[in-house]
């Protein structure tokens, strides 16, 4: 038996994610993505394949910029959840990218849900 890589692993886990989930214009999956550095969150509309709002630590409004830690993690579900309701969104699918739901992912989903996102 071969031993996968972990990233092989994850990508095959987040196809299985995405053949269930699929994001509207009335409830957009929110995608999260961890590069080594950063954290990225966006509102994605798959009918329309369009981004409605994103977020990152690349971002000064954010303020961890080089920092994919659980801090940056929870500012960056502030800001997306501050910008889904600037885009008139208050209801969205969680999309956790193959990652396990921890640290995080918990993190900045819980982090949206305080600002008035519901999953």
């Amino acid at each position: 038996m071969s031993h996968l890589d972990r990233r092989v692993v994850r990508k095959k886990i987040h196809r299985r994610i995405r053949k269930k989930v699929s994001g509207t214009a009335a409830r957009p999956r929110l995608a999260v993505y961890f590069s080594n550095k950063n954290v990225y969150a966006q509102l994605v509309d798959d009918d329309a394949q369009k981004t409605l709002a994103s977020a990152s630590t690349l971002e000064k409004e954010v303020g961890h910029r080089g920092k994919a830690c659980v801090a940056s993690a929870v500012k960056v579900g502030e800001v997306i959840a501050q910008r889904a309701t600037a885009a008139n969104v208050s209801a969205v699918l969680f999309d956790r990218g193959g990652h396990l739901y921890h640290g995080k992912v918990k993190a900045l989903a819980d982090a949206a849900r305080e600002g008035g996102l519901q999953f």
